[in-house]
């Protein structure tokens, strides 16, 4: 699985990121994480709003920051 974390900087963004590789690591899940900064290519995905999420490609949340439940849910479904 391949996971996306799309955002500039900012705290979200970076909460995301951390809680993002956490659940990884917590769930065992065989997948590779990067944080994708250059607004161009967030644009690329259709993100207005980050920090925003892409698993194997696919946007699965924009704009906000998603609780730990939802999250490790988000990831269990794609595996």
């Amino acid at each position: 699985m391949e996971i996306k974390v799309l955002g500039t900087g900012c705290p979200k963004c970076q909460r995301l990121e951390k809680l993002v590789i956490d659940i990884v690591k917590e769930e065992g899940v065989d997948a590779a994480v990067t944080k994708e900064e250059d607004i161009t290519k967030i644009m690329e995905y259709g993100i207005l709003h980050t920090p925003g999420l892409v698993i194997d490609g696919k946007v699965v949340l924009s704009g906000r920051l998603p609780g730990r439940r939802e999250l490790a849910e988000l990831l269990k479904n794609k595996v």
